[in-house]
């Protein structure tokens, strides 16, 4: 029976469609003055979904992070804090996440600033000091924390302990092991889900236009409200996010081979 090719050496015919497809819409990007000038507006909201993304996403990566030491911890304390902080953020939908973080979380927050302010001699602040873009950054840095934990904590469980146990023959500090030893190679298994995540993020970033943040999708829903021409504007909305995340994927995968060649 002959075994099946690999996938990654399969010649990537989808990715000469999906090209043939992109180079059309370009095209037509390209001749057309509507979409041209639909291209220049949206163009302003690509900075806000590029921003939104690598914030929000480092930020939960290195919340993430801490939670999934946290939930591999020997004290029971921070194990439950972490468990009940993942399976709590993960049952909730994102856009469910975004208006509670928008109208609820962020309010209360100021409140508890300004309660503070008032006892130690610091100025308040209002609530829409707190504007709409950093609530939804925190939203999904807070809903994007507990799938990146998790990630993070397959990948360290992954290590075997043999190793860990000869560190700890050597005298290497907890520090030491963690830096030296076990992120080094927990990167490799880490590295595709954690791809696959940023992925997400770049689209499920286009939900921040409930709020009002001015991404490409919120100026895409202005542009086709105010010309009527919803067929061209969201054509060039699907293309911007198509050369997103495509690209990031393709990258990601270039990567991924790299550090397999890697001893």
């Amino acid at each position: 029976m002959t075994p099946a090719p690999e996938p990654d050496k399969d010649f990537p015919w989808w990715l000469l469609v999906a090209g043939g497809i992109a180079v059309w819409m370009i095209y037509a990007v390209v001749a057309d003055d509507l979409y041209r000038q639909v291209l220049t507006t949206l163009s302003k909201g690509v900075w806000i979904t590029i921003f939104v993304t690598l914030v929000g996403f480092l930020s939960a990566s290195i919340i993430g992070l801490l939670l999934a030491t946290a939930s591999l911890s020997n004290s029971l304390i921070l194990r439950q804090c972490a468990r009940f902080y993942i399976e709590i953020v993960r049952g909730v939908p994102i856009i469910v996440l975004l208006l509670y973080v928008a109208f609820v979380f962020a309010p209360a927050l100021v409140a508890a600033w300004n309660w503070v302010a008032e006892t130690v001699g610091f100025d308040p602040i209002r609530t829409r000091d707190f504007t709409l873009l950093w609530r939804a950054i925190l939203a999904l840095t807070i809903g994007y924390s507990a799938f990146i934990a998790e990630v993070f904590r397959a990948g360290l469980q992954s290590i075997d302990k043999g190793q860990i146990e000869a560190a700890e023959a050597l005298g290497l500090s907890r520090w030491q092991r963690f830096r030296l030893i076990i992120f080094p190679q927990a990167f490799r298994m880490i590295l595709p889900p954690l791809g696959n995540d940023f992925i997400a993020m770049v689209k499920d970033s286009s939900l921040v236009s409930v709020l009002g943040v001015l991404d490409v999708t919120q100026l895409g829903k202005v542009t086709a409200a105010g010309n009527f021409r919803y067929f061209e504007t969201y054509n060039v909305v699907a293309l911007i996010y198509l050369l997103m995340t495509v690209t990031l994927s393709m990258a990601l995968r270039r990567l991924e081979q790299r550090l397999r060649q890697k001893p």
